[in-house]
């Protein structure tokens, strides 16, 4: 039995959400708000703004679910919508543009952590402490890319007001600086 894509299986659910599946809609919600509050969180916003704003674009696509022109989208239509949203916030907040300052270290932890999982989460402190010495824009990508897949460069582009064919290449180069710096930390 061959396995479906996530695209497919998203582009199911928001379907079987538009014939009024409530199950579709909360498998939808389950797997991709990780990626909406992703995006949130990486356009600088606090937990309790990103929480608003993860809750705003959920209400958005509800309202637009049946003008989603194509299923297989959902996700990039959500990192738009969640980027635009979160850039609104921001502003409002701030009065200027947002600074990406998503780190692990904000992410809240209620997890009892033996040796393993110390260690695991001392690297996982170096791997953001890297990660966020890289300029915006590598950041942002790599957030997109790898939440998104690469089903979703189209998105992708849009949302970082890119040309689509320069985004698997600037990709590759920041994943070498960050694999460079980590080298550099001895943490590869």
């Amino acid at each position: 039995m061959a396995q479906t894509s996530p695209y497919d299986r998203q582009a199911a659910l928001v379907v079987a959400a538009r014939t009024g599946s409530h199950d579709a809609l909360n498998a939808l919600v389950a797997e991709l708000t990780p990626l909406v509050w992703h995006v949130a969180r990486g356009n600088g916003l606090d937990q309790a703004t990103a929480e608003d704003v993860v809750q705003t674009v959920w209400l958005s696509l509800l309202r637009h679910l049946d003008r989603l022109q194509e299923p297989r989208a959902v996700a990039g239509w959500l990192i738009v919508a969640t980027r635009r949203e979160a850039q609104r916030a921001w502003r409002d907040q701030n009065g200027r543009a947002a600074l990406s300052t998503d780190s692990a270290l904000d992410m809240p932890d209620d997890r009892w952590l033996p040796e393993a999982e110390a260690l695991k989460d001392d690297r996982d402190r170096r791997l953001w402490q890297a990660f966020n010495k890289m300029t915006r824009k590598c950041q942002e990508l790599l957030r997109l890319t790898v939440l998104a897949g690469r089903a979703e460069y189209r998105a992708v582009a849009e949302a970082l007001s890119m040309p689509r064919g320069s985004i698997g290449p600037t990709r590759g180069r920041c994943l070498n600086t960050l694999r460079q710096r980590l080298e550099d930390e001895d943490l590869l």
